[in-house]
């Protein structure tokens, strides 16, 4: 196992989630993923209904309180409402199935024939071994991925990869938030207050005007926050500790990685990036922050 500096674990780790979250958030935008989840019953007018259950699936049968316990900043009701009738419409084998053939189709129509490219098996070998070394323990998103089946295909492997990755970093982003005393709406509104996303699009996670005010008033009272909801400079110093420690939880499985290979990975990463986000699909502001932080 090949141990990095702190310069990797501080600027590469959070590159690598930039490129690869992409690669990943495509399955909740695609139209070929629409198409799978409307066979099985799933409305599509929006993508909430499909995103819940596609989401959830790893995890298996399990209530609304598990699944916004484990997605941490979704509106508990919110997560209710579409968790609650998903297991009625189909079970979570049949939307994993149906999330790797809808990738499947999305990735072919993005990457046309670079979908079977060398280039893209090579990136698939070497986010896998990344993949495969993530420790899991305390992550149960991460955990429930890992737990499935690889797929055949070099390109559902990254596809894969890059979602036990994505998942593996929200559990440990889970714990920071958990370190720095941000509730699930809290961690909503310390992030809008520094300018990581509009307070509208926060706003799609479910939470009332009450809430987030709430939210708002106890964050100024720990002097996170001013009368207008804009980040102090503690509430930006806490931010950044967050993010920090977040890279730090996520920079484990990258071990498995030479400082060369992660590089050749990067390299062949921004191919398919760029592809991704030239297809119109993804939001260009999202609840992330990337390339906000």
């Amino acid at each position: 196992m090949v141990k990095h500096d702190d310069g990797l674990e501080s600027g590469r780790v959070r590159q690598l989630w930039h490129l690869l979250e992409p690669l990943h958030a495509v399955l909740y935008y695609a139209p070929e993923v629409f198409e799978e989840a409307a066979a099985l019953g799933y409305a599509t007018e929006e993508r909430w209904p499909s995103y819940f259950p596609y989401r959830a699936a790893p995890l298996g049968v399990v209530g609304a309180e598990r699944v916004a316990s484990a997605f941490y900043s979704f509106s508990p009701r919110m997560v209710a409402e579409h968790i609650d009738p998903a297991w009625k419409i189909a079970d979570p084998e049949a939307l994993l199935q149906a999330r790797l053939r809808g990738i499947d189709g999305a990735y072919r129509a993005i990457l046309g024939d670079r979908t079977d490219s060398p280039e893209l098996a090579e990136a698939a070998a070497l986010a896998r071994r990344a993949a495969e070394a993530a420790d899991t323990a305390g992550r149960p998103l991460a955990a429930a991925n890992a737990a499935l089946d690889w797929p055949q295909a070099p390109h559902l492997q990254l596809w894969h990869a890059a979602t036990l990755l994505r998942e593996h970093r929200g559990d440990g982003h889970i714990a920071a938030l958990l370190v720095a005393g941000l509730d699930p709406v809290e961690s909503l509104v310390s992030f809008a207050a520094i300018g990581a996303a509009s307070v509208e699009r926060f706003e799609s996670r479910g939470w009332s005007p009450g809430e987030w005010a709430a939210a708002r008033a106890r964050l100024a009272a720990r002097g996170l926050v001013d009368a207008e909801g804009t980040a102090t400079e503690a509430g930006r110093d806490l931010r950044r500790t967050v993010e920090e420690h977040t890279d730090r939880l996520a920079a484990a499985p990258w071990q498995a990685l030479t400082l060369e290979e992660i590089d050749r990975l990067v390299e062949l990463l921004g191919e398919f990036w760029v592809a991704v986000l030239s297809s119109g699909l993804l939001p260009s502001e999202t609840t992330l922050g990337i390339g906000k932080v």
